[in-house]
């Protein structure tokens, strides 16, 4: 029956993939046919045409797969880790940390581009200097100074905000998550984070197996919880520094997508969640990121306004649906 059900669910992810990727290539500010997506594809003939598929659509749209696999990966792992559906990589502070990166890049004078780089050093800076003060304690305490932290560069972060006045709408805008931005570099960029993360997370996928039983349990077939869970969340932060560098907060996939894959296969092996969350993370993503910039075309919406849209009805749902998580 479990094998069934995996089954159905990856041949429903590959044709929604495989359907998705050519509609998001056809459509957008000049809407494109099967004819002219494999010409660009395939053949130099048009070279308008190459160019809107091979160097603005097809890149981002990779782009928004590979963001939302990290999203999703790095939720479905902080899950387990804290044992709780309501956790995610951004509770430990990152959402703010990439919020202060991006203004402290504003009080520079630096370019719009460079508010990514900016946020995602401070995200690295602030997740480790986090785990350094809370080596020694657990992870409950981690996730207090997370949020504490977290709260106080938040309120840092909005009195600037509040100074900046108007100018500030450059810095909303890229926290709201835009992928227009995406190229070919980009998208090697950021793929190497999303192969380490994903191999590192599968290596260890039977020990996150064992921690869902307890510190204890875990504890007498001598895995040290502790170290590893600590270790999984430094590796999802980065993840989430990652995706956030190249597209600004979003949010809500690293939330709802792991609930969704969990509810429909009914199991917990981490074997068998991980990947399916990681290509169901980026599925959605690609799907939202479609209709970001076709909905109300030319006028494009700030991604992370879908993924809210969407992400939120279904999160309250499954938090009224699911009252026990393990």
């Amino acid at each position: 029956m479990l094998l069934n059900r995996i089954f159905l669910t990856y041949a429903l992810i590959l044709f929604a993939y495989i359907t998705l990727f050519f509609i998001s290539l056809m459509i957008g500010e000049v809407n494109l046919n099967l004819i002219d997506i494999f010409t660009a594809l395939f053949t130099n003939e048009d070279e308008t045409l190459s160019l809107i598929v091979n160097e603005s659509r097809l890149p981002r749209i990779i782009m928004a797969i590979l963001i939302g696999m990290l999203l999703a990966s790095s939720g479905s792992v902080t899950q387990t880790v804290f044992a709780n559906p309501i956790a995610d990589p951004y509770i430990i502070g990152i959402a703010s940390a990439a919020t202060f990166g991006a203004v402290v890049a504003y009080m520079f004078k630096i370019p719009d581009y460079y508010f990514g780089i900016f946020g995602f050093v401070c995200c690295c800076v602030f997740s480790l200097g986090i785990f350094k003060i809370s080596k020694r304690a657990s992870i409950a305490t981690l996730l207090i100074i997370g949020i504490a932290v977290s709260s106080f560069l938040g309120a840092i972060t909005s009195l600037c905000i509040y100074f900046i006045g108007e100018d500030s709408f450059r810095i909303v805008t890229w926290l709201m998550g835009y992928l227009g931005l995406a190229s070919w570099d980009k998208v090697l960029i950021i793929s190497l984070p999303l192969i380490f993360c994903l191999l590192y997370f599968y290596f260890h996928k039977n020990e996150l197996n064992i921690i869902l039983s307890g510190d204890e349990e875990a504890r007498n077939l001598g895995v040290d919880a502790e170290k590893l869970k600590i270790n999984l969340l430094i590796v999802s932060s980065f993840a989430v520094a990652f995706a956030v560098a190249f597209s600004g907060l979003i949010g809500f996939v690293g939330l709802v997508i792991p609930h969704i894959i969990r509810l429909m296969l009914r199991n917990y092996n981490n074997a068998i969640v991980l990947p399916l969350c990681t290509l169901l993370g980026g599925l959605f993503l690609l799907l939202c990121d479609t209709l970001a910039r076709t909905i109300i075309a030319p006028v494009e919406l700030p991604i992370g306004i879908l993924t809210a849209f969407f992400g939120a009805p279904v999160f309250l749902y499954l938090a009224l649906k699911v009252r026990r998580f393990l």
